[in-house]
């Protein structure tokens, strides 16, 4: 279902058996309370973390199961993952969960790991949705349909996965890497599992693995949000505590990973466009006192740009890009880091280089600076993480799978207590070459075995732990219409920036912050595409003040997470940081946008990067055909500034890009005179409009802005193939466009239609027949792009699978269509619509992050709330009637374009 790439290539899986009893059971006994998330104990077994947070309309239901690939058996890799995607079929009092989810416009998913299981769902915060929720969780945990008849269907799915991953150098080295690392311990085995298991394992080992670990004593709810706790337990108790505890007992994993005795080398000669050389060195257990250190140490090596990685390999021209990370079990795991070179360059030399940089820091200590730069990151991201009671509730899971939720909160402490000599240690222990894998096997005189230290017991390391103090939890907001527009200061600066504020009380006193600029005209624009988006890539890489370095530094100890990006019209600014700090990081952004210094380093850098991410995406069925798809709906000439290059003319332009042109481009047009600001959340409003005042007021481009108009042009509808040989993995993709805006009197049948065709939780007509019925798709569905003053849209849909089966998906996409267009679509299928349609409307007005861009588009497009509340009454207003005409009105088959990336050497 989900993959996270910071637990790298995660799939997910799911199954347990039993029913439930009636009579009477234990009330739930409080175990602990750390920082505002309180721990009960049902008498079943099931463990209950609540974590009540008023400043959201919504709420998450989190279920996590102490399951995962480790536990799967000889012949059963990817067997968690594949029943995640079973559980997700249904069970007695849920017998179709995907139509469900869209009912109640859930935002759901279900992730498996190697030591871990979890489904979760966020929803809006109704009694309706909580009870729905909890009962659906507490019905699939024991009751799940694992059924012959949809391991048939879905094992082709998860084949298809498979498949996807094999599409990408990086995933298959890391496959195979991990393989190496692991002599014995099921680490060493893929999540997604064996083709050969997936496809041939049986339905009673499946019921079995389910009925064994999908239990409620080897389970974790966790539900956040916005509910009272007294409340919410009532509601788990009635859901859950019916659930009988089982008979069985699990019996604990004992194989351990002997030290390594030598370095390894793992070689991979598949197609691509770029060389990769990653290694990987045994640490221990997350959960070891010791782990805090390798956190700091990771993000000194291998973070971009003050890695000393980026600064020893990147910058010195040996490598495109580099990186670390960490995989933070509950056993010992790895750290790894990786780069990228480009195809022509000698990957020996970087190899060299870096395992100077790895296994030299005896020789080159790190410094207190190093130090305290990269905790000073890891506490901001915890902080600002830790604001969202959605993303806590999901965070959780990984630490319960490391033996305990509370493990969150004291590594967070053990970082902020981490020391240079802590740091030094851990470097000179680990990073030694008989702990590598990377590489070959050498005999050597003088073996060195890295014995990697274990963890005695979780409980006793966090029986007298206790936390800090929760943090503000914010006020109750109203996030309708009404609400949002009464509580919105909006007005327009002298330069005609126009500005819309919403302070409201938030949980950690968070606040978001959104800035969009509009640049130039289409005659002045004219050959600046390529320009423009480079100077957006490096505004942030230094200014006339601050290094690349410097400006991270700056902007970490502001606690703030930033992203700015530009193209040739636009420049973009979003800031996620706490009211105290919300000034200074207006004043740093400001001095960002106004004096990026475009430094040589940085540029001929940002040139190599770019090159490689374009050469490897040459053999990339899904990058070629979406490339594609963006460009038959951009039929403009060659030099207009909405013109959408190949792959091979943006490496030719790319190779002439210069970085005078780019200097002069800022100079010329970046300016607030026309743009939208948005802020939303915990902020002094007089304190923060004289901060606007003083750096966007007066700061006028030298070219004036003028929109630029897309009128409606019909796409090309010839069909397009591109071949990618040795790639296991197929991509279709068909659109049309359509000569209508969202103010169009047909805008909001299209949009309900195309949930219903393809934008639903899996129980869209797409995902049903493609993915459900067929088992042709992992992911398969579709889209509809709006636009909202040219009278111009676009629908497309898109489905993977294996190459062999294009022909099939292709044909049944246009059933599908086709049947629309017949017979339009059902009272109960639009109802079901509109539910989870308007519902997850709902959720983005609730979300600050969401919202504020939401104001800013209002801005510019002169429109308030009340428009956003107009729409979702026209939405539900809609008869099967008026959404079959519609359809049919605009869904000629004929006419769509049908573009396809594959092997076509394995098609059939």
């Amino acid at each position: 279902m989900g993959l996270s790439f910071r637990k790298t290539l995660i799939a997910s899986a799911i199954i347990a058996a039993g029913t439930l009893s009636q009579g009477i059971f234990a009330k739930p006994v409080k175990v602990t309370e750390v920082e505002g998330i309180s721990e009960y104990r049902l008498d079943n077994g099931l463990r209950v973390l609540l974590f009540p947070d008023v400043t959201q309309e919504t709420v998450t239901v989190n279920v996590t199961y102490q399951v995962g690939s480790k536990h799967e058996n000889y012949g059963e890799t990817g067997m968690a993952h594949l029943l995640e995607h079973l559980v997700f079929k249904g069970s007695p009092k849920h017998k179709d969960i995907p139509k469900e989810l869209s009912e109640h416009g859930a935002r759901p998913n279900g992730t498996t790991w190697t030591d871990r299981t979890n489904y979760f769902e966020t929803f809006n915060a109704t009694e309706k949705n909580i009870d729905w929720a909890l009962s659906m969780e507490a019905d699939r945990m024991v009751n799940s349909f694992i059924a012959q008849k949809d391991l048939d269907s879905e094992m082709t799915v998860v084949r298809n996965e498979f498949e996807r991953g094999e599409n990408s150098p990086f995933g298959v080295l890391l496959k195979r890497l991990l393989a190496a690392s692991y002599s014995w311990h099921n680490y060493g085995k893929s999540t997604i599992g064996a083709r050969s298991d997936i496809e041939n394992v049986s339905i009673d080992r499946l019921k079995a693995f389910y009925k064994k670990y999908y239990q409620p004593d080897n389970a974790t709810l966790i539900v956040a949000g916005k509910f009272k706790l007294k409340y919410m337990l009532n509601k788990v108790e009635d859901a859950f505590g019916p659930i009988p505890k089982p008979n069985r007992s699990l019996q604990p994993l004992y194989t351990k990973e002997p030290a390594q005795d030598g370095e390894k080398l793992v070689t991979i000669r598949r197609v691509g466009d770029v060389q990769l050389y990653a290694t990987a060195y045994h640490v221990p257990a997350g959960s070891h006192e010791d782990f805090a250190a390798l956190e700091v140490l990771s993000g000194i090596l291998g973070e971009t740009p003050r890695g000393r990685l980026h600064q020893e390999i990147v910058e010195q021209k040996l490598a495109s890009r580099s990186f670390g990370f960490n995989f933070q079990w509950a056993e010992p795991g790895l750290m790894m880091f990786g780069m990228e070179v480009d195809q022509s360059a000698d990957l020996q030399k970087t190899i060299e280089a870096s395992h100077k940089v790895l296994e030299n820091i005896a020789k080159n200590p790190v410094s207190k600076e190093e130090v305290e730069r990269t905790k000073r990151k890891l506490i901001k991201n915890f902080e600002l993480g830790f604001n969202s009671s959605e993303s806590v509730a999901l965070e959780l899971s990984e630490w319960l799978g490391m033996g305990d939720w509370r493990l969150l909160f004291l590594n967070r402490d053990r970082i902020e207590k981490v020391t240079v000599e802590d740091v030094q240690r851990v470097a000179e222990k680990y990073l030694t070459r008989n702990n590598r894998t990377a590489g070959r096997f050498l005999p050597a005189e003088n073996p060195e075995r890295i014995e990697i230290p274990a963890v005695a017991s979780v409980a006793d390391m966090l029986k007298d732990y206790k936390g800090r103090k929760a943090v503000s939890a914010g006020e109750l907001f109203d996030a309708s219409p009404d609400n949002i527009d009464k509580r919105t200061n909006s007005y327009t600066l002298a330069n005609n920036l126009k500005v819309s504020l919403l302070p409201k009380k938030t949980r950690g006193e968070s606040v978001e912050f959104y800035l969009s600029l509009n640049l130039g005209d289409e005659k002045s624009l004219v050959n600046k595409a390529q320009i423009g988006s480079a100077a957006g890539t490096l505004l942030m890489r230094g200014t006339s003040k601050y290094t690349r370095e410097q400006l991270q530094d700056e902007f970490d100890k502001l606690k703030a997470g930033v992203s700015i990006s530009g193209s040739a019209s636009s420049v973009s600014a979003r800031v996620k940081t706490k009211r105290q700090n919300l000034a200074k990081a207006i004043d740093l952004v400001a001095h960002v946008l106004k004096e990026a210094n475009f430094d040589e380093k940085e540029f001929e850098q940002y040139k190599s990067t770019a090159k490689v991410d374009l050469e490897q995406r040459l053999q990339n069925p899904q990058a070629l055909v979406f490339r594609e798809y963006s460009r038959r709906h951009r039929q403009v000439p060659e030099d207009h500034p909405y013109y959408v290059p190949t792959f091979d003319e943006s490496i030719k332009r790319l190779d002439n890009l210069k970085l005078n042109d780019i200097k002069a481009f800022h100079n010329e047009f970046y300016g607030s005179a026309n743009g939208e600001l948005a802020i939303v959340g915990d902020f002094d409003e007089q304190t923060i409009r004289k901060a606007l005042k003083k750096h966007f007021a007066n700061w006028e481009p030298k070219t004036g802005y003028t929109r630029i108009a897309r009128d409606f042009k019909a796409v090309d509808s010839s069909p397009q193939q591109f071949n990618t040989p040795d790639k296991e993995n197929a991509v279709f993709a068909a659109t049309i466009s359509l000569p209508v805006s969202d103010k169009h009197a047909d805008s909001p049948a299209l949009v309900l239609g195309n949930y219903m065709l393809g934008g639903g939780f899996l129980n869209s007509r797409l995902a049903t027949k493609l993915r459900q019925e067929d088992g042709l798709s992992y992911s398969a569905g579709s889209f509809f792009n709006q636009g909202s003053i040219d009278e111009r849209s676009a629908l497309g849909i898109y489905a993977i699978c294996a190459p062999q089966n294009l022909s099939k998906v292709e044909a049944g996409v246009k059933e599908v269509l086709q049947k629309v267009v017949d017979s339009g679509f059902t009272a109960e299928e639009i109802a079901s619509a509109k539910s989870g349609y308007l519902q997850q409307r709902k959720i983005s007005r609730s979300k600050d992050n969401e919202l504020a861009p939401i104001l800013g588009s209002n801005a510019y497009l002169k429109r308030d709330m009340q428009w956003s509340e107009a729409f979702e009454e026209k939405i539900n207003a809609l008869t099967a009637d008026d959404i079959h005409k519609v359809m049919k009105r605009y869904l000629e088959i004929d006419k769509f374009a049908i573009l396809t990336g594959a092997d076509f050497n394995k098609t059939e």
